[in-house]
């Protein structure tokens, strides 16, 4: 059934990226953010693909690290994403997620057939990566690499080539699916290129520090979660608030059912009104059933 609600900003855990050059500091840049975001190192795990270079940062704390050992399968990193979401890390970071592309583009090509309906087999694997990573639990923190070329600047009246980054290898629009989008170039800065957040879109370059999880962090608190509506529940003085409540927040009907029905029999006890039929499904996915239930 489809329902029309007002809109809330719910509590959120990041998902952002961070893409560049080789040498740009992606993974130091992910590794400070990350700290920023949870305020302990024990709690940040890093799914290393780019040969060891999580250690090299291990001065920094005791984060973890779990390597892929080339095996870079997008259910390769489903199940490292599992791993650490069951050691219950705050943050993860995946460094480099461009690997997967490129295993499922020599995978492709490899393929018999028609070019073109191979897609078939891929794309469904791709989505179930990226779903995996949005759906966690965990603010997620992906690096991807950047195609490189060089350009001609000059500097004290030289022209010198300098390195930059261009696409970042990955599936064409695949920063629709982050939050946030950082470019970090050679000098080690970071400007947005997508920010639905409004934190750093249209500012100039920045170096990434602790600071900016922390700013983030921020944004990601500010909004509703379950404990909120749970308080706003528990604080209800009649049937007619508490329905009023429910239609507030239909996505979260499946967790709060049994807050909702317990409430409703505390009302209804202390109006000394009587529990007709207890029904299992007062609160249900629409509205019917709960307007039913205000008329006990």
């Amino acid at each position: 059934m489809l329902n029309l609600r007002v809109s809330s900003k719910k509590q959120a855990k990041i998902k952002l990226a961070l893409q560049g050059c080789a040498g740009s500091g992606k993974t130091y840049s992910a590794l400070l953010l990350a700290y920023g975001l949870c305020g302990d190192w024990t709690k940040i795990a890093i799914i290393d693909s780019e040969n060891g270079s999580a250690d090299l940062y291990a001065h920094l704390g005791n984060y973890n690290v779990l390597p892929l050992q080339d095996n870079f399968t997008p259910e390769t990193y489903i199940e490292a994403i599992k791993i650490c979401e069951e050691a219950k890390m705050e943050v993860i970071i995946i460094d480099s997620i461009s690997q997967c592309w490129d295993n499922l583009l020599e995978y492709h090509a490899n393929l018999q057939g028609n070019s073109f309906t191979n897609w078939q087999k891929i794309t469904p694997r791709i989505n179930a990566f990226m779903q995996k990573i949005l759906q966690s639990p965990s603010h997620v923190v992906c690096t991807m690499r950047c195609k490189q070329d060089y350009v001609l600047s000059e500097r004290n009246g030289k022209m010198i080539p300098e390195k930059v980054g261009l696409k970042a290898v990955m599936r064409d629009g695949i920063d629709y699916e982050f939050t946030i989008v950082l470019d970090i170039n050679m000098k080690h800065q970071a400007i947005a290129s997508k920010d639905r957040t409004s934190l750093f879109m249209g500012k100039t370059d920045f170096t990434i520090t602790p600071t900016t999880g922390q700013i983030i962090l921020d944004w990601c608190n500010n909004g509703i979660n379950l404990d909120m509506i749970k308080q706003k529940i528990n604080q209800a003085k009649t049937i007619e608030e508490l329905t009023s409540i429910y239609h507030q927040y239909p996505e979260w009907y499946q967790q709060l059912t049994s807050d909702f029905m317990q409430k409703k029999m505390q009302l209804q006890e202390e109006n000394n009104k009587p529990i007709i039929n207890y029904n299992p499904n007062f609160i249900h996915y629409g509205s019917n059933a709960v307007n039913a239930s205000t008329q006990n």
